[in-house]
């Protein structure tokens, strides 16, 4: 009897000890047909791996990204549920394996903001990436503006489920979200997060790609050309005509935000959109730029981020009116238009029409649109307006640029043509822009000088005032005197 130790164990045998070598030929001479066949599947497997690298890099550097376009994007549509879809669109793109998009922005598109030159004017709206999650993966698909949130102060699940549907046959979607967030310290962690992975960037190279520096000017996106602005919401169970939650919001992100986005427009939570009114308007709008200033003076930060206020497309004319005088004398830096609509155009097909939440895509843009020129025509242009609203073409933005918009943001035209389509609608603009004979500034600066408010106009409002209270005063005086006549009569009578 003899025993051999094998991994650490003894193995005992009646049979004589043998050589493990000599093993080897006689396993593979009763494997023969494994080794014929090993050429072939060593080709297969190259050509599967070829074939798959092939695949990927269309899919990683297709700027414009048909496949997304044409294929995965419709079958996530019809195979998942709207918001498991979006969900499982935010969990790719912040994986880092989003496609990019690689071609380098036409001069023509350039955009002067805030005295800052934006690499493109086409944005994406808050509501895609609630918790800040994807952020870098967004900016990688070409966005100048990547809008987060909304974000609430406490966590909150948002309205039950489901709460999001569909609209193809329209090119639309509804949705009754409700807000829901992971609150402040969830997305402020997130952000913070972001500062170590770039900071040893030394350059930037191609478009869109990292800031060599986190301090100092610049951008909170981390990104030259690019802003990164954070969408403040209030949560549900705070009292209506409060404004704590928005001053909460502007202390936490303020020194982490390029933009903060004042949602006032939401039609998902009840009693939000009552902010837009003149009185709680001003009291709004007054204690978020106060609490702004205080916090930039207080921190290390030398950014300091723009106050934008976000409205609903269903305010009546009057109403637009009142908003406007509200922005002319606080110190409000923009106006996005628009959030949702709680309306439903006649000519909405779909049977998802009757569902209740904000109605945007498509049957949005004419009320969008409406909303924007009652606005450009009472605010100076000094003030610009961010277009929201149906804008999924070079020719919706140029539409909006025509009515007065500096900037453009998009949301449902992203959800349905996918990853490629802030490419596509840039390169589309171009075309039109070079068709004219313009840029994207020379028809912004065009527009908002045709249609602006002009301060002559608010002077000559003051100036007949002015006269009218004079004249109501030389009737007093007059009226005075003759009240003295008679006492005077009386009195010697």
């Amino acid at each position: 009897m003899s025993f051999r130790l094998l991994s650490g164990r003894q193995i005992f045998s009646s049979r004589p000890a043998f050589s493990f070598t000599r093993a080897i030929p006689r396993r593979h001479a009763s494997t023969g047909s494994s080794l014929t066949s090993s050429p072939l599947r060593t080709g297969l497997y190259a050509t599967v791996f070829t074939l798959a690298t092939g695949v990927f890099a269309v899919y990683y550097f297709d700027s414009r990204s048909a496949i997304h376009r044409y294929f995965l994007t419709p079958l996530l549509r019809y195979s998942l549920d709207a918001e498991t879809g979006h969900k499982f669109a935010v969990r790719v793109l912040r994986s880092g394996l989003g496609p990019r998009d690689t071609q380098i922005d036409d001069e023509r598109l350039k955009v002067e903001l805030w005295g800052q030159e934006i690499a493109n004017p086409v944005g994406l709206a808050a509501g895609f990436d609630k918790e800040g999650e994807a952020i870098d993966g967004l900016f990688n698909l070409g966005f100048s503006w990547v809008e987060i949130g909304s974000v609430t102060p406490k966590p909150q699940p948002g309205n039950p489920k489901p709460r999001v549907f569909h609209l193809p046959s329209d090119s639309g979607l509804i949705n009754r979200y409700g807000f829901p967030s992971e609150g402040h310290i969830a997305v402020l962690n997130r952000l913070l997060a972001r500062i170590p992975a770039f900071s040893s960037a030394t350059t930037t190279t191609g478009n869109n790609e990292p800031s060599a520096s986190v301090g100092g000017e610049t951008p909170a996106s981390l990104r030259p050309g690019n802003l990164l602005a954070v969408n403040l919401g209030k949560n549900k169970s705070s009292p209506p005509d409060s404004i704590s939650d928005f001053v909460a919001g502007v202390k936490t992100f303020a020194p982490y935000a390029d933009v903060l986005v004042i949602n006032v427009s939401s039609p998902n939570t009840p009693g939000l959109r009552g902010l837009q009114t003149r009185s709680l308007l001003e009291e709004l709008l007054a204690g978020v730029i106060k609490t702004r200033d205080e916090t930039v003076s207080t921190t290390s930060t030398h950014r300091k981020p723009k106050i934008v206020l976000k409205i609903a497309p269903d305010l009546t004319e009057q109403d637009i009116i009142d908003i406007a005088q509200v922005v002319r004398t606080s110190s409000v830096d923009g106006v996005i238009v628009s959030n949702t609509t709680t309306s439903r155009p006649d000519s909405l097909s779909h049977p998802n029409k009757i569902q209740q939440g904000g109605l945007s895509g498509s049957p949005l843009k004419p009320l969008s649109l409406k909303a924007l020129k009652t606005l450009r025509t009472h605010l100076p242009s000094e003030i610009p307006l961010i277009g929201c609203g149906g804008i999924s073409s070079g020719s919706d933005a140029l539409d909006y640029a025509k009515s007065g918009a500096t900037f453009v943001q998009v949301y449902t035209g992203f959800g349905y043509d996918g990853a490629g389509a802030c490419r596509r609608i840039k390169d589309e603009l171009t075309d039109l822009l070079k068709a004219e004979g313009t840029s994207w500034m020379g028809v912004v600066k065009r527009a908002t000088e045709e249609l602006s408010f002009k301060q002559e106009e608010d002077k000559g409002d003051v100036g007949t005032l002015i006269k009218e209270a004079e004249e109501l005063k030389r009737l007093l005086d007059t009226f005075g005197e003759r009240i003295g006549q008679m006492d005077s009569v009386a009195a010697t009578s």
